[in-house]
């Protein structure tokens, strides 16, 4: 399976469980992660400030993203951003997707991203639940192992696939965890 370029706007990863759930994915192949440091700063602050995560916590996962997917970090994007014709606040975002060479801009803003902005690129905005979606119809096998080696990697406290997914469902990707149960029998 090839692995495509898709770039992760700071919302697909703010939440814990639907962080961990993209990035097994990765892990096993499916697509290849992108992000920027204004993603990772934006990640930060809102883990800290929002949250209530500890700086350290904060610090501590995106060091693990990092250290996990060296190569997902775009650079030289900055010069970019103002050129983009998308809402103000996200154009590093699309400026990241655009310099990164991304097929997919997984955000749960895709109001953000009119096609009209991200068309001259070749980019699709998808909402995670339809990227998730997505990778189950396209990879299904690979989709259900990241589900059930995720479950299996809690230990405090221990969760089913079944809790898993009920998380999932309500961190946004309803739909995904719905077809998930449906695959899982």
């Amino acid at each position: 399976m090839a692995a495509f370029p898709a770039f992760l706007d700071t919302c697909a990863i703010y939440g814990g469980y639907l962080c961990d759930t993209l990035l097994r994915l990765a892990e096993g192949g499916v697509y290849r992660p992108l992000w920027s440091v204004g993603v990772l700063d934006e990640l930060c602050r809102n883990l800290t400030e929002k949250a209530g995560v500890s700086d350290e916590a904060a610090a501590h996962r995106i060091s693990e993203m990092r250290e996990s997917f060296p190569d997902a970090e775009v650079r030289g994007y900055e010069s970019l951003a103002e050129s983009m014709t998308c809402d103000p606040k996200d154009r590093h975002v699309l400026a990241a997707a655009v310099r990164g060479g991304a097929e997919v801009l997984v955000s749960f803003n895709v109001s953000d991203f009119p096609a009209a902005s991200t068309a001259p690129y070749d980019i699709a905005v998808v909402n995670p639940d339809d990227f998730l979606l997505d990778q189950l119809d396209l990879y299904p096998g690979a989709t259900l192992a990241a589900l059930r080696a995720q479950a299996a990697s809690y230990k405090s406290p221990a969760m089913s696939v079944e809790n898993l997914l009920g998380r999932l469902a309500a961190s946004g990707v309803a739909r995904f965890a719905s077809e998930a149960r449906r695959h899982l029998g």
